[in-house]
């Protein structure tokens, strides 16, 4: 039992279960609304191009207008697969991760955003496929439809910029996102799968068929103000694929050990010890 775990992990599941036996959608669902609701966060349903994404406003970003920056948590890959080559039915993580750091952050104007074909809890996918959740994770149309939810989002709050911060999966579709676009003033990874190349490499899984690289774009953002949390016990997404985006960023290598984007936790896994010590972290990130 123990290698089809780490298979499931490498694959972008949530960890922290025993067994293989994981919520249903509603119950995923559940989980979160309950975990924002508690907060007083607005949820949000943003349509696009035939997809919907499950999104949270905290109070303050509701409805405020006069500018200002709203940062945005964006969700990692969630439920990806329950066994090896068997999709899951419905990508709704397990425990969201990066909604937990949200609500957390303790700043004014902060939103969360699940990715497409999350949290639908059942209902008919409309344009979702497994694709969109496994080999096409990355693809260009669903970093088009996470943009125009960004859109949306600032719209919601009377935001003018955005801070974005992903988690996982999360922040590899941060950078493809934030490359493209002038109004992210800042951006941050956390156990960031941010060269998917290195990271199917290490642990010897088929190429993301589809799927962009946010390795390609690393140039691009370099003179973007940055950092990058990672764990040195995270074998899901190992310190290793990061240094290989920073390589690519820089155009030469290794990467410094004192680079200053960096923020490495010691006693850090995939998910431990993220949520605990948020505050502390979130006021490194710029």
């Amino acid at each position: 039992m123990g290698w089809l775990i780490r298979l499931l992990l490498a694959l972008g599941l949530s960890a922290g279960l025993a067994g293989c036996a994981w919520p249903g959608p509603q119950e995923r669902a559940d989980l979160a609304q309950r975990l924002a609701q508690a907060e007083g966060w607005t949820p949000l349903r943003l349509a696009v191009n035939g997809f919907e994404l499950q999104a949270h406003l905290s109070p303050v970003a509701e409805g405020t207008t006069g500018g200002g920056t709203l940062t945005v948590y964006i969700e990692g890959d969630g439920l990806v697969a329950v066994a090896p080559n068997l999709p899951a039915l419905d990508p709704t993580p397990v425990d969201p991760l990066s909604l937990r750091l949200a609500l957390a952050d303790g700043g004014d104007r902060v939103a969360y955003l699940a990715r497409p074909c999350q949290y639908l809890a059942g209902r008919p996918p409309g344009s979702c496929r497994s694709a969109h959740w496994t080999d096409r994770r990355f693809a260009p149309e669903l970093i088009r439809v996470v943009g125009e939810a960004l859109d949306s989002l600032k719209r919601a709050s009377g935001a003018r910029t955005l801070r974005l911060i992903g988690y996982s999966g999360g922040a590899a579709v941060a950078a493809l996102v934030a490359a493209d676009r002038r109004d992210v003033i800042a951006w941050a990874s956390v156990a960031g799968n941010l060269d998917t190349h290195a990271w199917q490499r290490l642990h010897g899984l088929s190429p993301l068929t589809g799927s962009l690289n946010p390795r390609d774009v690393a140039a691009r953002l370099q003179a973007m103000p940055q950092r990058h949390l990672a764990g040195l016990h995270d074998q899901v997404v190992p310190v290793a694929v990061l240094a290989s985006f920073l390589a690519a960023m820089d155009g030469r290598e290794p990467v410094p050990a004192t680079d200053a984007r960096v923020l490495l936790q010691p006693e850090f896994d995939h998910r431990c010890c993220w949520v605990r010590d948020w505050p502390r972290l979130r006021a490194q990130i710029p």
